[in-house]
């Protein structure tokens, strides 16, 4: 288990007669950047908070770099950065003078180079002109952003990110996308909670998916969407004809609308598709297969639209 940052094994959270969190077992490879993605309700973050000790599990346990938790928690969570829930900071203190009280409670940070690392933390989510601002002017971003400084003010070899980005404009996303690759370049395991799938696509190289507090799927994110069936479009002036010939050949979701039909292939060969439109004289004008999109997958395996904002 030594190549897993993160690894958990029936991890289960009971609220009385209600499971939030259904014996999960969680892998994020060190050096990962694994995104942990799931519709309202599903557990995700009752999971991120059992890992970090902040609640307790009914049942199941788990490890953190290796190390039991929570028995070894007093020597793993210094090694562990995290944003979980959003930000809490001290409204009458500047950004700087927070990030000083987090880090003087930190009992392995050396307090010598306390305002360097400040600085370099500041600089680093673009806070350094809003430094000696009071906290309660910040906006929904900037706190977000402080937020995510408190968590790079020592180095870090596991990141815990629950929506990071959240509040956050364009430009400031596309900022938080670099530092996470970044950080991952450098050697730290990011397990990030987010709910803007472009991100997750351009950044993660694992995916997991939770759903009603099942772990519905965990893997590398090229294979998961390898693994997903693509979805066809027949161009054609008989779309209504053609969609009745990809229900016969066995394609799911199949939908038509004035100029094409279309629907995901699962089994069905494409070149077998194609024949059986031409031999029932449905006229193809154009044949495309196109591999799903994350959230093709994502509604592949929920049963519903992307919205993870809890």
């Amino acid at each position: 288990m030594t190549d897993l940052a993160v690894a958990s094994h029936g991890l289960t959270k009971r609220f009385g007669s209600q499971v939030a969190v259904d014996a999960v077992d969680l892998a994020v490879p060190r050096g990962a950047v694994f995104g942990f993605l799931g519709p309202n309700g599903s557990g995700k973050t009752t999971t991120i908070r059992m890992l970090l000790g902040l609640i307790a599990p009914t049942a199941g346990g788990h490890e953190l770099l290796g190390r039991a938790m929570p028995e070894r928690a007093a020597d793993v969570l210094p090694r562990v950065g995290a944003l979980v829930e959003g930000p809490g900071f001290h409204p009458y203190l500047s950004g700087r003078d927070n990030l000083r009280r987090v880090d003087a409670a930190d009992r392995t940070a050396e307090g010598r180079t306390a305002e360097a690392r400040i600085a370099a933390a500041l600089d680093r989510v673009g806070l350094s002109a809003a430094a000696t601002k009071r906290y309660r002017t910040y906006s929904l971003g900037m706190k977000q952003r402080l937020a995510i400084a408190a968590a790079l003010l020592v180095p870090r070899e596991l990141l815990i990110l629950d929506e990071p980005t959240n509040g956050l404009d364009p430009q400031g996303t596309r900022e938080v996308r670099t530092l996470v690759a970044a950080l991952a370049a450098e050697g730290s395991t990011v397990l990030l909670s987010t709910h803007l799938l472009a991100e997750v696509e351009q950044v993660c190289t694992h995916v997991g998916v939770m759903h009603r507090g099942k772990l519905v799927a965990q893997e590398p994110l090229g294979k998961l969407r390898a693994d997903a069936a693509p979805m066809a479009r027949v161009l054609t002036d008989q779309p209504g004809a053609a969609a009745t010939v990809l229900r016969a050949m066995g394609l799911t979701e199949v939908t038509e609308t004035a100029a094409e039909a279309s629907g995901r292939l699962g089994a069905a060969a494409p070149e077998k598709v194609v024949a059986a439109l031409v031999h029932d004289g449905v006229p193809v004008r154009g044949f495309t297969v196109q591999a799903p999109s994350l959230e093709d997958v994502f509604v592949q395996l929920t049963g519903r639209g992307f919205d993870v904002s809890s």
